[in-house]
């Protein structure tokens, strides 16, 4: 199955949506949820409106939507549900620093990008094995 990728990024107004892997596929919203559900919106017109020779190949088969965040919007869409105090449980990199990439003043290296990657896949995997009784 073919995954298309899509990046959401926070602007000054808005989150911008866009198909890394794929021509001509562009959401917007003032919220990320308002960002999937135009990419969704924008799919659904391509596949369904557009002649099949202006359809993106993996449009046209199994595939699977993957959204990748710039971090400053994965940490404003997810500071409901991670606090920066969770966050450096998680990462290992203090809330301070968490902050100033939450707010934009300041953009992650690619080591750092990194750590928070791992460290929510490990929770991740952890919150998978449980089971409660």
């Amino acid at each position: 199955m073919k995954k298309l990728k899509i990046i959401i990024e926070r602007s000054e107004d808005h989150f911008g949506a866009y198909a890394e892997n794929a021509a001509g596929i562009y959401g917007a919203g003032d919220t990320v949820e308002e960002a999937k559900q135009s990419i969704l919106d924008a799919i659904k017109i391509i596949t369904e409106e557009f002649a099949p020779e202006n359809i993106p190949s993996i449009l046209k088969a199994r595939y699977e939507i993957i959204y990748r965040f710039d971090a400053e919007s994965f940490l404003a869409y997810y500071k409901g549900i991670f606090t920066n105090s969770a966050l450096e449980k998680i990462t290992g990199i203090n809330q301070r620093q968490l902050q100033h990439y939450s707010s934009g003043l300041k953009k992650p290296r690619q080591p750092q990008l990194k750590k928070i990657e791992e460290g929510l896949h490990r929770l991740a995997t952890e919150l998978q094995a449980v089971e409660l009784v």
